[in-house]
């Protein structure tokens, strides 16, 4: 066999096994990116859950409260924060994608918001309507709250792996180069305060 033909065999040899890594790579990182964002989309679906549940618990508190003839100061001011931050929350919901860490920041600064002004509105609500602790539909409103703020917690968690893993592989070599050649970006992660890991404290 000549030499030119084995070098002719060789090269194909070779280019064979450089595609079919790269087509590997570039399918590894497909996958990762899908991870990361149907773990945000299940984030969001938590989000989107307190959202839910928020008018009804103010609904409940303002038709216990509906015998009162002044309306409570404490209530109506925390009241008026737990709106404002629910309204933030809400018209952001539609802005941010996984991948644009701007809307991504500003996306869950406004849910930590709405996390504090929820505590504050129903710590609020206690001190003022202590028999409300026996009202089912708020009891059972509140555990919901509290359940959604620790789902919350746990998938925060879980997109915060699969993000990690992910902005490793496309920065490790030689996946960076197929990274870059495709336009796999970093995912931004959370700056999460430790009170938005927690669910809203009511002391009954």
């Amino acid at each position: 066999m000549k030499k030119s033909t084995v070098s002719i065999i060789v090269v194909v040899v070779v280019l064979v096994a450089l595609l079919g890594g790269g087509c590997r790579t570039y399918n590894s990182l497909v996958t990762l990116e899908q991870d990361v964002d149907a773990q945000w989309a299940k984030v969001e679906v938590q989000y989107q859950r307190r959202l839910d549940l928020i008018p009804n618990l103010v609904e409940t508190v303002k038709g216990y409260a509906a015998h009162e003839s002044n309306t409570l100061e404490s209530v109506t001011r925390a009241r008026a924060g737990l709106t404002d931050a629910y309204n933030t929350a809400d018209s952001l919901k539609n802005t941010v994608a996984s991948g644009n860490a701007q809307a991504f920041e500003s996306y869950n600064a406004a849910q930590s918001s709405l996390n504090r002004a929820l505590s504050l509105y129903v710590n609020a609500v206690h001190e003022a309507y202590p028999d409300l602790k026996a009202n089912t539909n708020f009891k059972d409103l509140q555990t919901q709250l509290e359940g959604t703020e620790n789902r919350i917690a746990t998938e925060r968690g879980r997109y915060a792996e699969v993000v990690k893993d992910y902005n490793v592989a496309i920065r490790k070599f030689p996946r960076n180069i197929v990274a870059g050649l495709f336009g796999f970006q970093a995912k931004p992660q959370f700056q999460a305060e430790a009170a938005a890991q927690s669910a809203p404290k009511v002391q009954f």
